[in-house]
């Protein structure tokens, strides 16, 4: 009986003891991998954050006059069209007056774009594994609608992370050398909000925002990524080479990605600058609440800031700014995803968007 219960014993230790080899070797090939999975989750981010860098640097005087456009008074003019609008500033604020506000913008869109397309790609992993299981087709791809999904849903989590800069930057971008008062630079602009209006005052326009990020992120990836698959797959206009499509077809992919999300979501990018400016009263030339220049800016909510804007100025300040941007957004959105695709190249990461 004692022999058995020893044997018994025996043969439970020896199993405890490959059990917990064969466990320590799985933890050692999880730390293994693990390693090149944050590496290269890393360089996604990196490439990510250049794309936007360089983006919003190359359309910065753009930038800036769409953003004039959209907040001014329209009973005090200054800029009047995409070509007299940069030439003034040029002419009262010299050249760092077309890239007033670029830093902020970096700041803010270099985080955003490298949680944007990181996002963007793990959640194209989750739907496209969720969705195989439901249909039970192993092979099944991502279709339009749900790279629209997924695009959105990166958006959405981008925009949330960084709304506060944005928030900071449009003040920034707005305000002149005659503003009585001056933000000194991010940290101050931030500050002062914080100081003067409360934490409340950093995500003002936010509920907005998260409405047409959907369209506008959504439809960028979904159109990109989906033209491009078209194209390498029917190859209609010949222009694959070796399974790849040119920098230049990828850069007219961009482009009208960048075309259509910001067309369908350009009033609700409007509305949320407006109330960005909200509590401010040292704006430069920012349209009032009334539109008679009389009372000062004043929006109880997005559904009021829609009222007021369509009822003083009528339906087409809902696209002030809409020529510049779309000067501007064609040129940057390709050269993001562009970048973004060979920055990820040199940097030797094999999974790109597309993949």
């Amino acid at each position: 009986m004692a022999s058995e219960d020893v044997k018994t014993s025996g043969e439970a230790a020896v199993s405890t003891i490959v059990n917990l080899a064969e466990e320590a070797k799985l933890a050692s090939e999880g730390v293994k991998t693990q390693g090149p999975a944050f590496l290269s989750i890393c360089k996604s981010l990196v490439a990510g954050g250049v794309a936007g860098g360089v983006s919003r640097t190359a359309v910065a005087p753009l930038e800036r006059l769409k953003i004039l456009l959209q907040v001014q008074n329209p009973h005090s003019i200054k800029y009047n069209g995409t070509i007299q609008g940069l030439k003034y500033i040029w002419r009262t604020e010299g050249f760092r007056g077309l890239f007033k506000g670029n830093g902020t913008n970096c700041a803010r869109i270099v985080p955003n774009s490298a949680v944007k397309f990181f996002s963007y790609e793990e959640a194209s992993k989750g739907i496209l594994w969720f969705y195989r299981r439901q249909t039970g087709n192993d092979d099944a791809q991502l279709s339009p609608l749900l790279r629209l999904g997924a695009g959105a849903c990166a958006g959405i989590i981008a925009m949330s992370a960084t709304y506060p800069m944005d928030m900071v930057r449009g003040r920034l971008t707005v305000q002149t050398d005659k503003s009585p008062h001056q933000y000194r630079g991010i940290v101050h602009a931030l500050s002062t909000v914080l100081k003067e209006e409360g934490p409340r005052a950093l995500y003002k326009g936010w509920l907005p925002s998260v409405i047409g990020v959907v369209p506008y992120v959504g439809l960028n990836f979904a159109v990109y990524e989906s033209l491009k698959d078209w194209l390498l797959k029917s190859n209609t206009f010949n222009l694959v080479e070796n399974n790849e499509l040119s920098v230049t077809t990828r850069l007219a992919c961009g482009a009208a990605a960048g075309t259509v999300g910001q067309t369908v979501a350009y009033p609700l990018d409007v509305i949320r600058r407006r109330m960005q400016m909200v509590g401010w009263k040292d704006a430069a030339s920012v349209v009032t609440g009334d539109g008679r220049g009389k009372a000062p800016l004043e929006y109880t909510g997005m559904v009021d800031a829609f009222r007021k804007t369509v009822r003083y100025e009528g339906f087409g300040a809902l696209y002030k700014g809409l020529v510049p941007n779309s000067v501007k957004v064609v040129p940057s959105i390709a050269i993001a995803f562009v970048t973004y695709e060979m920055v990820k190249d040199v940097l030797g990461v094999e999974m790109r968007i597309s993949d």
